[in-house]
This record gives C-alpha cells, sequence and structure tokens, in this order.
C-alpha cells in the first residue's frame, strides 16, 4: 500500500503543465542572462534581481560582466570597485554578500558553483529560493523557488487570505511550491512563474485574461485580485535625520568611507554631523555645521543646499545637506578622501548622496 505524503493533497500536475506550455510560447527568452548554463552570470542576475525589476537591472548586469566576465575577476576585485558599480541599485548588502559570495567559491568549491541548491543556499546572500533558480537554470536541478512573483501567483490562484511574510503562511506556500513541481521542464517552469509574476499577474492591474492560470485562480472567480494578496499589516514609518557635510577644496570634495555593516554600509558618503537620528525640530543647525568642519580644514564659508528625502526599507530619512568651502585642508586619517568632482559618477556612493552632490555642478563653484 502506497504511503501518503505531506504533499500528496497539494500535487496537481497540470498545474506545472499548463504553465510550462505557456512559457515556451508567450514567456520571456530574450534577456540577457537566459539561454545559458553559466552558473556565474545566472547567480549574478538573481542576486540583482531580488527585490528589484529587471529593467532597473540590465544596465548594471551589463556594466558588471564588461569588469567582471569572471568570477575569478570579481572575487579579487577591491571591494570599493565593486561598490562603485553597484551605486544607485541599492540594497547594498547584496553587494557586499556578492563579493564574499565570489571569493567564498574560489575557495570552497574552486570557483565552480555546486549544484546542490542546499550548498548554494550557504553562501553569502542566497537564500532558499535564490538558491533553487540559480540550481536550476545551470544544473536542471528540481528545486521550488518562492520569490515575491511567485507567492502573489499562488496566493491569488489558491485563495490564500493571509499575509504571505507570515511564517506558517510562508511554510504553508512553500510546502505547495515543492508539491507542485514537474518531474520534467524545471527551467521553464522555474522561469514560467517568474514571467508570470512579472508579466501577467502584477501587483496592480493584473492581465487576467491572458493568464493560463485564469481557470484554476480563486482570485479571479471571487473578483479578488486587488485583495490578494494579503498586504502587509501597515506601521508608522519613523523619520529620521542626517545632517550631510559637502566640505570641498580646489576642485575636490571630501568622502568618507562608512563601515561595511548598516545603511550604505561599505559604500563612501558625506562627513555627517550627527548620523540618522530620530527626527527632531527644525532647529538652525548651520553653527554646529561650521564647527564640525573645523576638523577637516579652515572653514572658508558655508551654504545650505536643498534638503532632500529618501526613503528607506525601514524608515524615511530627510537629509539637510550644507557645502562647506576651506582655505587650508587638515590632516585627515585613513577614513576619508579627496574625491574629484569631475569624476564623481565613478565614485561608490548612495544614490541620494550623488543627487545631492549634483547640486555643486555649478559653473565657477570652484574657481
Amino acid at each position: 500500500m502506497k504511503r501518503a505524503t505531506e504533499f500528496d493533497d497539494l500535487a496537481d500536475p497540470t498545474f506545472s503543465a499548463d504553465v510550462i506550455v505557456w512559457q515556451k510560447q508567450h514567456g520571456r527568452h530574450a534577456l540577457p542572462w537566459q539561454n545559458t548554463r553559466d552558473a556565474y552570470r545566472i547567480w549574478l542576475s538573481e542576486i540583482m534581481l531580488q527585490q528589484t525589476q529587471v529593467s532597473a537591472v540590465l544596465g548594471y548586469y551589463a556594466r558588471f560582466l564588461e569588469r567582471f566576465p569572471t568570477l575569478a575577476g570579481l572575487a579579487s576585485a577591491p571591494s570599493e570597485d565593486v561598490m562603485a558599480l553597484w551605486s544607485g541599485l541599492g540594497y547594498y548588502t547584496r553587494a557586499r554578500n556578492l563579493h564574499a559570495c565570489a571569493k567564498r567559491v574560489m575557495i570552497d568549491y574552486d570557483g565552480v558553483f555546486p549544484g546542490d541548491p542546499a550548498l548554494l543556499a550557504q553562501l553569502p546572500g542566497i537564500g532558499r529560493s535564490t538558491a533553487a533558480a540559480i540550481a536550476a537554470f545551470s544544473s536542471g536541478t528540481r528545486a521550488a523557488i518562492l520569490d515575491g512573483n511567485v507567492k502573489r501567483v499562488f496566493a491569488r490562484t489558491f485563495g490564500v487570505d493571509q499575509f504571505p511574510g507570515l511564517k506558517p503562511v510562508e511554510d504553508a506556500l512553500w510546502r505547495r511550491a515543492d508539491a507542485l513541481l514537474p518531474v520534467e521542464g524545471i527551467e521553464s517552469y522555474t522561469q514560467g512563474l517568474m514571467d508570470l509574476g512579472a508579466t501577467l499577474c502584477t501587483r496592480s492591474s493584473p492581465d487576467c485574461g491572458r493568464c493560463p492560470l485564469r481557470q484554476r485562480c480563486v482570485a479571479y472567480a471571487t473578483g479578488r485580485t486587488a485583495e490578494l494578496p494579503v498586504r502587509k499589516p501597515k506601521k508608522a514609518v519613523p523619520e529620521k535625520r542626517a545632517t550631510l557635510m559637502a566640505v570641498v577644496h580646489g576642485g575636490q570634495v571630501l568622502l568618507e568611507q562608512r563601515p561595511d555593516s548598516g545603511i550604505w554600509g561599505g559604500l563612501m558618503s558625506l562627513p555627517e554631523l550627527d548620523g540618522h537620528q530620530a527626527l527632531a525640530g527644525d532647529a538652525t543647525v548651520i553653527e554646529e555645521v561650521v564647527r564640525a568642519a573645523g576638523a577637516f580644514g579652515e572653514v572658508e564659508e558655508t551654504e545650505a543646499l536643498l534638503p532632500l528625502v529618501h526613503v528607506f526599507t525601514h524608515y524615511k530619512l530627510h537629509i539637510a545637506p550644507y557645502r562647506i568651502g576651506i582655505a587650508q585642508r587638515a590632516e585627515l586619517d585613513s577614513r576619508y578622501v579627496w574625491w574629484d568632482m569631475a569624476r564623481i559618477e565613478q565614485a561608490p556612493l548612495p544614490a541620494p548622496v550623488k543627487k545631492l552632490l549634483a547640486q555643486l555642478e555649478t559653473p565657477g563653484l570652484f574657481n
């Protein structure tokens, strides 16, 4: 007598068959990381695509491969070069993990990514779903993915009435993802789930009329595509402030290396007066700025720049920037570097800081 498994009530071969047929006819086939078994290129794309849309990744992917065509080249590169190329793509922990992972694969696996998802998931920056995708596309390994797009497809198709981020709900989705795996065609199935979530079963305005899962979709049948998946309960977004100092002299701006951990970890930035602090009143801080800037040289002039607001995952940051012109530079430690404004685009800076520094590109500013 056949022993029942935890997946028996979830298995449905027609589900994967519908996804595979649709992907082969209507899915994406011309993305630069497709049509290859090169685990390096597949891994690079999967890390970049974490929480980031394809359109935003394309340019970064091409530039990374141009600068680092091989895993060995990436592993041996200076960290500042890696961070500079990543600048603007966001979620900078990914870049630090990318570099660390490249080094680990070179040392532990002689430069060859393992095909076992369990081993891949032990590497920096590679979680369970990303490991499965890399293994499926590079080695044809039969393993389930469950990224944000797939969670949305499953939540609508199977009528999941709870927030998918809750641990019990996510565990149930993983069981379903494992149960629905096809015996053959894992590459097309995996890509198909990604394509469905990215092109048809989108967060807003899903194109249900062209979806191959429409006939089995609970959300479509009950008119709840706008309600599912259930959104994360809203919490008040904390607001913080930071005072940044653009210290300039002789056509250069002073940059400071940030710690490897924390916000903008591993990147360079402008010196901060007080770090990211809880938002307080709008008291003028010009005297504090002048006093703090005295550590970098003889302050000649100070000017308030246009403020910026930058939204992180967990809080909103109000940036109060100041331009400080100095007449003579002080001796500084190795955390600091004077960077030519003419090549500021090459600096490993967070996007909002680059935007801030664009205000300094005024004719005659450094004359």
